[in-house]
Parts: C-alpha cells; structure tokens; sequence
C-alpha cells in the first residue's frame, strides 16, 4: 500500500526541551491514523513540522513517496496538505462561502469569480454529503457546522492529507457522530486523515492505527481493533490509569450554592438571546452538579456572575446561605467559595511571577501570610512546599516563574491554591481543559474527595464524559437557560445531544 506521509527521525529542540526526539511516523494512503500522548508528547510539535509551521532540526520527510522539505504552510498546501485547527480560523461576520475561499478565490480579470468559486465548493459538498449553507453567516451557524466549513475549506484548496487537531473537543454527541460518517467517507474517496485527540474512546472507534507519543518519543502503533483503552493510557502514561472513578454514595447535606432567576439582558439594539435567561440551581453539601452544554451558551457569563466578575445580572445567589450580590471577589471567596477558573493563564495565573507567589494569589491578605503590613514569605513559601507535595507538583523550585512549567503542573498549583483554603463551595470551570489523561485523573480525585468531604461543587465543562461521569446531577446549559436536569443514568448520549443542540425547543417550535 502507498504510504502518504514518512517521516524519519524527526528531531525538534526548543531551549532545555527535546519536542521531537528522533521520531519516526508512517501514514498509509487512504487510512486514519491517531496520534495519542500527554501533553507535551510532541504531537503539535510534529504536526506543525509536517504543516510547515516549523523546521525540524534533523530528520527526513517522504509526501507520497517523495523526499521534500516543508518551509512554510503555502508549501504544504502545495503539497496537498491541510490542517484543521482546534480553534477554528473563521470570520463570523463573513459568510460561509467566503470564509471558504479566503486566500484562494478563482478570479476572472482582477474581480473574484464567486460563481466559479460556488460551483466547486457545490461539487464537494454534494460529494461528501455535507449540509452547509453557504450564504448563512459563519456567526449564525452551530459549531458542528462550523467544522465543516473548515474541512472544505481545507478540500477546496486540493487536500489529500488532512490533519484534524483535537476536533471534537466542543462537539455534541450528535455532531462527533455526523463527524465521523464525514470522515469515513473522505477515508473511502481516497483521502489520508491524520486525527489528534485524547478522548480514546474515539480514537479506538474511528481510527485505523494509532501512534503513541511520550516526551517526544514514539512508544509504538498498534492497530485499533488490536489495543484497549487502558493499554493505551498505559502507553501514554507509562503507567496503568484508573479508567472508572470510585464514586461513592454519601448523605447529601444543606443546599450551599443558590442561584434563582439569574439573568444577564442582552445589550439595547443587539438582536439574538439573552446570554443568561433566568437560571435556577441548587447544589448541596456532598453533590456535584454538572453544567454540560455546547461551548457558548451561556456557561463563561454563568461562573463569571458566581464569583463575582460581573455584576450587571439580575436574580439572587447565595453561598452558604448568605447573598453574594454587589459584593467583590475577595468577599466573594471569603465566603466559602473556590474558583477554578476556565482560563488558567488570564484568570487563575500571572505567569512571570514565581511558583510561591502565585500559590498565594488571592489569599495573600489573610492573616496567615501577613506579618503587620508586610507579606510573611516565610510562611507562603512553607505553604507551598507542602503543596507541592500533597499534589505532587512536579517543579525544580517554587522561586522559579510558573511560565516555565506544563499545563497540568500550572493547574495544580491552582487547584492546591483552591482547596487547601477549605472551601464550602467550589466552582470548577473546564478545570481539565488542556490536560493529558494522567493530569486529568488527578484532577478527577480531588473533586470527588471533597465531594465526599461534604463540599459543593459546581461543575462547568465542555467534555461531556467528564460530566456524566462526575455529577450527581447535571444539568444542560442551552442558549443561556438551563433547559432539562437529570441524574447521568436517567440519559443516553443521544438523549443528551438532543438537549445541547436545542433540538427539543425546534421540536417543540414545530409542533
């Protein structure tokens, strides 16, 4: 079989880091092939090698069987390569046809040729069967198809090679499926899919073979029909990973989190919904309430009302029983609540401070870290330290700028920040975005010991296995309303999809 892509001992540095060591990758025209790791494997790394993005300092490149080099992502495209993007690269206020042909447009003298432009993008589309309306506006369409702009996009300009990057991270079930069908047809057209996730279910469900990937080494293939999903995190890790979560029972206590009515008007003259319309929740000492949703719903505006960075709602929450309206966010946290923000590096960080420092962020008024007017460093790098090791935090020294360490180690110094304050309350939004397995099971623990500790906490993440597999209860989030609650068995996937897609309401509008 004629292999797509070669690459031969593929080495990329960084100053103190090894990215790529030595790595060796075979793609088989026509299959899709996953590329698995933690993060910092070096899969981006690699990806951006064979896109043109970066140089590799050593290391060989075979296109189809021919030796090439790669300077720059118009030469990949030349080379029929394409690469969609996590973060998809669309103008919302352009239509779909536009954004398609950004860069690439047909011309007939100096003027864009739309028709010309329409009529190719018509023939994939009917080619792949993909459902898209090409004069809606990027800004008026669902994030499912969203990605497929960005898919045809890649295939008007010629791709043979698509290398999808994490794409079904703000999928609903419904869309990863849809995805999927779309996929195995581009596979059975003849096209060569290079698929990077960390979700392996999904992996093993529509991938050929997969490669793993740790601290820049390849640890071997392996054909999907031929591994499980605990030899692959093994793979990953190094390590076998608890895959099933010991969810205990435990006697729910008082109800520490209240939200009633919260809404959040949209601006005067702005068309659309309200970004929050009326939210009404209660979470108990003991519970963890989920909130599952399609990313931009309503869930930022939500854990921003709570912990108090907007102000302009209407409605009441109340933490441990008392209002936290008007109030500002070192009120808010000295009430009882933790925040762990979605953003860590613009809400959770500052990234040129030191590990100490930032260990303290937020609580570096209280008493314990102040001596008179001066901040007791002795006490907050003690603190540390015994962070560090509760969490296993992996540093060479707490002075050194938390900049310089991984995603999962940043989060952790966040969460031992949070919950060795012994909050009554926690607010956990995304906290396992950007994280590897082993990172996110660690994460996983510490929220369901405090669930077992009596805390409440309030769950805000995109990935809906984590939900169903955390929560008590979970609601969905739809066009900033909380549209159906239920405990995670009382659903199916589907049953759930349909919630998050706001099926039921068009079901409902056409009844």
């Amino acid at each position: 079989m004629e292999k797509a892509v070669v690459l031969k001992d593929i080495t990329k540095t960084f100053p103190g880091i090894v990215a790529n060591d030595k790595v060796n990758l075979e793609v088989q025209k026509g299959e899709i092939h996953a590329i698995v790791g933690e993060n910092g494997a070096g899969k981006s790394t690699l990806m951006k090698i064979l896109t043109g993005l970066y140089q590799p300092d050593e290391g060989e490149i075979y296109i189809f069987g021919k030796k090439e080099k790669i300077p720059s992502p118009n030469r990949a495209i030349e080379l029929k390569i394409g690469m969609v993007h996590q973060h998809f690269m669309l103008i919302d206020r352009f239509t779909v046809l536009e954004n398609i042909i950004l860069g690439a447009e047909k011309k007939k003298g100096i003027a864009i040729d739309k028709k010309t432009c329409r009529e190719i993008i018509k023939k994939l589309i009917d080619l792949y069967n993909f459902n898209l309306d090409l004069d809606a506006k990027i800004e008026d369409i669902s994030v499912g198809h969203a990605q497929r702009v960005e898919i045809i996009k890649v295939l008007y300009r010629g791709a043979d090679i698509l290398v999808l990057d994490e794409p079904t991270a703000v999928l609903a079930p419904q869309e990863v499926k849809e995805l999927f069908v779309n996929l195995r047809r581009l596979k059975e057209e003849g096209k060569t899919i290079i698929f990077i996730s960390h979700k392996l279910d999904e992996v093993l469900s529509i991938a050929d073979n997969i490669t793993v990937l740790r601290r820049g080494r390849v640890i071997g293939t392996v054909c999907a029909d031929s591994v499980t999903k605990e030899e692959l995190a093994k793979m990953m890790v190094g390590k076998p990973v608890l895959m099933k979560l010991n969810k205990e029972p435990i006697q729910k206590s008082d109800v520490k989190l209240l939200l009633k009515n919260i809404t959040i008007e949209k601006n005067k003259g702005n068309s659309g919904k309200n970004p929050l319309n009326r939210i009404s929740l209660e979470v108990r000492g003991g519970e963890i309430y989920g909130i599952a949703g399609v990313e931009g719903n309503g869930q930022k505006e939500l854990a921003e009302v709570i912990i108090g960075l907007r102000q302009d709602y209407q409605g009441e929450i109340k933490v441990c029983g008392k209002s936290i309206y008007g109030l500002p966010i070192k009120q808010v946290r000295d009430s009882g609540l933790a925040f762990i923000p979605e953003d860590r590096h613009r809400q959770g960080l500052i990234l040129p401070m030191k590990v100490w420092e930032n260990n303290i962020l937020g609580f570096h008024r209280k008493n314990k870290f102040t001596k008179g007017v001066f901040l007791n460093i002795k006490e907050a790098e003690e603190f540390t330290l015994n962070n560090v090791k509760e969490f296993s935090i992996m540093i060479s020294s707490i002075h050194q700028e938390i900049e310089g360490l991984s995603g999962g180690n940043q989060q952790k110094i966040i969460l031992s920040r949070e919950l060795s304050q012994e909050p009554e309350v926690i607010l956990a939004a995304q906290p396992t975005r950007g994280l590897d397995i082993g990172a996110m099971e660690f994460v996983h623990r510490q929220l369901l010991k405090k669930r077992q500790e009596g805390k409440a906490i309030l769950l805000v993440s995109a990935d809906l296995e984590e939900v169903l597999s955390l929560s008590d209860r979970v609601g969905i989030i739809f066009e900033g309303e909380i549209v159906a609650e239920f405990e995670p068995e009382e659903k199916t996937l589907e049953d759930i999809g349909v919630y998050m897609l706001g099926a039921h309401k068009k079901a409902g509008e056409s009844a």
